[in-house]
């Protein structure tokens, strides 16, 4: 039986962009882009996780705001459950620890990088509001 892998992502905006995060070679899905973030440890809520792993991973400090979806994909290692959050970049600029590369990109412009497939859905749900 596959495992259940729960993991937050941050939508981060800053000047009307939007952070985009390319994972590295050593990781799964290597190369493709997502929001970034990462697992939630036992004891931590979504809010917390997503804290800590942006001051982790991007050596940022960011506020979480509100829930942008929760989506569940099934990979070759387990079904991932990706909750994205909007959130605003408080202090720092991103600096890459985990990732090859990071972009900041317009809502409209999200569609033109190759992203993980649990990330698509929060991207839609983006664009829809821009839209609407």
């Amino acid at each position: 039986m596959k495992k259940e892998i729960h993991v937050v992502g941050a939508v981060i905006k800053s000047n009307n962009k939007i952070l985009c995060a390319q994972r590295g070679p050593g990781k799964s899905l290597p190369y493709l882009w997502e929001f970034p973030g990462g697992k939630i440890e036992a004891g931590e809520t979504e809010k917390e996780a997503l804290e800590r792993e942006i001051r982790e991973e991007l050596l940022c400090k960011i506020e979480v705001k509100n829930k942008v979806t929760t989506t569940r994909h099934e990979y070759d290692f387990g079904f991932v459950n990706l909750t994205t959050f909007e959130c605003d970049l408080l202090e720092g600029q991103p600096v890459l620890t985990e990732h090859v590369a990071v972009k900041w990109l317009a809502v409209e412009e999200l569609t033109t990088l190759e992203w993980a497939p649990a990330d698509i859905p929060a991207i839609e749900i983006l664009m829809g509001q821009t839209m609407g």
